[in-house]
């Protein structure tokens, strides 16, 4: 082979490897150390960079885009001595290339211990409801310590966050129980208090019933005593208006006794005075044919009121036109009725004393008493 060309060769071969070793192109997000005879010379940007053959190396490549750091579970103590796994991830990123390459050997390592121990000292302060109630607060401590220690490291902490908080199982199962019972003691709370409700427009409701009951009860009391009193005033006007004459009122006066007497109610009935009065008017108003020796003939008042009395008490009234009955003038006859209405009012007390007590039966009066 010619030597000129095994020269050529070698030229060749010498310039393509120190071309090689002279140009560096850097990724975007990235940055490389660049070490000249095994001390810090710079730090290469993204891009096409040059460096000096065989005097520089490059040390380290790190990449300055956002991390994320999920860190294995950590047992921690709380402060009422119960044992939990802490479970937390780590945003970070690294903002001084230099810094993190020769200020800690392995920033990844440093940065887990260091969370570590910052979760020890702040739940250690805590109790275990504290600890699973205060996540925003632990999160806030854990990036305030972090950012601190990490600053000199070239590593900026951006967000810390607890993925998960583990008690032990058996604190699991109180912690349930607990919620259960909670649960219970709440549902029967709203329970009694629905019941209550219940009870109280319950008896709103009853109170409003019986008032608007009393209410419709006095109205209706007042309505009818208003329209007896109409009724009595109106008979009071037309009796004075037609100038009724003491006759026709004493004859009125007899006609109601009868139905005095027929009441259930009625227990205990007094005659009053002005009975004697009244038969007295009404003989008056008849005449006196006894005094003329004529037969008196019956009268169809007379006959009325005798009837009247006759169904109310149950007596007999004498036969008109019987051969062993003398002929009665008025006032006989008034006499008569007034004592068979007087019968008949006291039947009517027998009966109803009977009816109240059946127990004790009682003879009912008859005229011939």
């Amino acid at each position: 082979m010619d030597p000129v060309a095994i020269v050529l060769l070698l030229t060749a071969l010498v310039v393509v490897f120190l071309v090689a070793s002279t140009v560096r192109i850097v990724p975007q997000a990235r940055r490389y150390n660049v070490e000249r005879f095994g001390r810090y010379r710079r730090t290469l940007q993204p891009g096409l960079n040059f460096v000096m053959p065989v005097a520089d190396r490059i040390n380290t490549k790190l990449d300055v885009r956002e991390q994320v750091y999920s860190s294995q579970p950590k047992p921690v103590i709380t402060e009422d001595n119960l044992v939990v796994n802490i479970d937390t991830v780590l945003y970070y990123q690294v903002t001084d290339p230099r810094s993190a390459a020769y200020e800690v050997a392995d920033y990844l390592q440093a940065i887990d211990q260091l969370t570590v121990t910052t979760l020890r000292n702040v739940i250690g302060s805590m109790d275990l409801e504290g600890t699973l109630t205060s996540r925003e607060r632990i999160n806030a401590q854990l990036r305030t310590v972090l950012d601190e220690a990490t600053g000199k490291w070239g590593i900026r902490v951006n967000r810390v966050e607890i993925k998960a908080i583990d008690p032990p199982q058996t604190i699991k199962e109180a912690m349930e129980k607990q919620m259960r019972a909670e649960r219970d003691k709440r549902a029967a709370i709203l329970h009694a208090e629905g019941e209550r409700q219940a009870k109280i427009l319950t008896a709103e409701g009853t109170k409003q019933k019986d008032i608007l009951e009393a209410q419709g009860t006095q109205q209706a009391m007042i309505l009818r005593a208003d329209g007896e009193a109409k009724a009595v005033e109106r008979v009071f006007q037309a009796v004075h208006r037609n100038n009724a004459d003491p006759k026709i009122l004493a004859y009125k006066y007899l006609e109601t006794l009868p139905h005095l007497a027929n009441s259930d109610n009625n227990t205990f009935w007094v005659i009053p005075g002005e009975l004697t009065e009244a038969v007295r008017t009404v003989t008056t108003a008849f005449g006196d044919h006894s005094a003329m020796g004529l037969p008196t003939p019956p009268q169809p008042e007379e006959a009325t009121i005798v009837n009247a009395a006759q169904r109310s008490g149950g007596g007999r009234a004498p036969t008109p036109g019987a051969d062993s009955a003398p002929p009665l003038d008025a006032v006989t006859a008034v006499d008569e009725a007034t004592k068979q209405a007087a019968a008949a009012v006291n039947d009517a007390k027998a009966e109803a004393e009977a009816a109240r007590t059946p127990t004790v039966p009682r003879r009912a009066k008859t005229s011939d008493d």
